[in-house]
This record gives C-alpha cells, sequence and structure tokens, in this order.
C-alpha cells in the first residue's frame, strides 16, 4: 500500500444489482436532470431523509400538548407583533389540533 494512503476514497465506487428496467428508469431521470446516476440516487437519498425528518416533525407537532402549543403560538404571536418587519402574522390555522387565540 502506498503512503498516505487509507485504503478508500472518495471516488470510490460499488457496484448494486438492479433490474435492467429500474436502471433505464434511473438514467432517464438522472438525464433530464443533468446528473449521473450516481448524483440522482444521493439526492433520492437526500430527499426520502429530507421527507422523513418532515412526518417526524409533523407527527411531533401533532402530539404537542394543547397547553404548550398554544404558549409557543402567543410567543410567536408577541415576536411577530415586536418585530416591526411589516409581515403579516404567521397563520398556523393548518396545524393540527389548532385552536385561535
Amino acid at each position: 500500500m502506498a503512503p498516505g494512503y487509507s485504503g478508500y476514497t472518495v471516488s470510490m465506487s460499488t457496484t448494486i444489482k438492479v433490474s435492467t428496467e429500474l436502471r433505464d428508469r434511473l438514467k432517464s431521470q438522472a438525464a433530464a436532470r443533468g446528473r449521473t446516476i450516481g448524483e440522482h440516487l444521493a439526492a433520492l437519498a437526500d430527499q426520502l431523509e429530507r421527507e422523513e425528518r418532515f412526518a417526524r416533525l409533523r407527527r411531533q407537532i401533532a402530539a404537542t400538548a394543547p397547553d404548550a402549543r398554544a404558549s409557543y403560538l402567543a410567543e410567536v404571536a408577541a415576536w411577530d407583533a415586536a418585530s416591526g418587519d411589516g409581515l403579516p402574522a404567521e397563520d398556523f390555522s393548518d396545524w393540527p389540533g389548532h385552536v385561535a387565540p
């Protein structure tokens, strides 16, 4: 092994077994976005992780006790009023279990 070589580099690749149909779909999707298949798979993995984070956040918001949620919304309203930025207050009416102040 060459000095300073740890065995793995960022550019190493591997082979995964997928059907020809799936490979062709991924290749077409990647090409349409100007990506390699590897870049496309990374983007798909990132997208799935993001969707999972937001789903977890939605579940946590839905599980928040009503008094804690009301306290949070009151604090947000106070900060919105104090900011003086001229933007409209946040609308949380679509939150699960939202109770208007």
